[in-house]
């Protein structure tokens, strides 16, 4: 099996990011294979500063196999209004369960806090994935140049009670 194929090869820890995570996980959005080319410009100068990850509910997946502890992916869940603001995982990781491992700790995480539905703004790419890991899709934002210059879809995570 290939790298982008292949299941998760060990153990994946999912912890609560911290201030000294804010640059790495600067890097794996700005390094986002799902970014290149006309995308490009909507990370260009994206930041995740210790600031966001110390007023949001970010988690990162840490890996403890071949990948000794770096940080393999990570998300952002807003409380109010509910929103999946972040997610990504690193390109040489991808296809390996990481990101459907996230959205699952993300769906615990919302309904500890009692939210029954996530919205999640998706980026073109992502829209199969987000299908695939069951979330609905409710819409379409509207393209908002120069910032983002095309439509994006919007789908929404319900969460059932436990």
């Amino acid at each position: 099996m290939s790298p982008r194929t292949s299941p998760v090869s060990g153990p994946i820890t999912i912890r609560r990011a911290v201030a000294r995570d804010a640059k790495r996980l600067t890097r794996l959005v700005r390094g986002s294979g799902a970014y290149q080319g006309r995308y490009a410009a909507a990370v260009a100068g994206y930041r995740v500063g210790p600031d966001y990850i110390e007023a949001h509910r970010a988690f990162v997946a840490v890996g403890a196999d071949e990948h000794a502890g770096r940080v393999l992916g990570f998300y952002s869940l807003v409380l109010a209004p509910p929103e999946l603001d972040l997610l990504f995982v690193a390109d040489e990781a991808q296809g390996r369960g990481i990101g459907r491992l996230l959205v699952a700790h993300m769906q615990s995480e919302a309904r500890a806090a009692g939210l029954d539905r996530v919205k999640v703004v998706s980026h073109l790419p992502a829209e199969d994935f987000y299908h695939r890991v069951g979330a609905v899709r409710t819409g379409t934002v509207l393209a908002n140049p120069p910032a983002v210059p095309w439509d994006r879809p919007e789908f929404e995570f319900r969460i059932p009670s436990a």
